[in-house]
């Protein structure tokens, strides 16, 4: 690699912003190193919450839960979605069309069709999926949601359900 486009790059990735960080020095509230997540997640769950990855479409239970309760975070176990703002999308993921306040965080992910919105858990940083705006009243947007990288925790005494 040449110094200039060593530097050019390394310059470009300062501008990139850090959104959704919980404190001012850009660490999460909930921080491990990465040999500590590969120990708490599966391969699969790491590829996908810790590297950015995607899981299937369609292989996620969380995606035909319709019972009440709260969808948390898989890695830090922070309450993300209302069963409320979850809607059936048809596109196999399992789709909301709001995060709970103060829950998450979002940053451009930008990819050869154009840049999405790239969205993960505001207190550990585990990448959740992208939103878009093709999403129900009354927002008009769709937080379609990587199913591996949450919780579900049903409203009363059932048990939780592990995407």
């Amino acid at each position: 690699m040449h110094r200039r486009h060593f530097l050019s790059g390394a310059a470009a990735m300062a501008l990139v912003p850090v959104a959704g960080c919980a404190q001012s020095d850009g660490t999460f509230e909930v921080t491990r190193s990465a040999d500590e997540w590969r120990d708490l997640l599966t391969a699969r769950e790491y590829e996908v919450m810790r590297e950015e990855g995607t899981e299937r479409a369609y292989t996620s239970p969380l995606n035909e839960i319709t019972a009440e309760g709260v969808y948390h975070c898989k890695g830090c176990d922070q309450a993300l979605y209302r069963s409320e703002t979850k809607f059936d999308s048809g596109t196999g993921w399992p789709s909301f069309y709001q995060a709970m306040d103060n829950a998450v965080a979002t940053k451009p992910d930008p990819g050869w069709l154009g840049t999405r919105t790239e969205v993960h858990c505001d207190r550990c940083g585990s990448h959740l999926g992208h939103i878009f705006d093709n999403g129900p009243p009354p927002t008009g947007k769709r937080h379609c949601i990587n199913g591996i990288s949450m919780v579900f925790r049903p409203a009363g005494d059932g048990a939780p359900v592990v995407g």
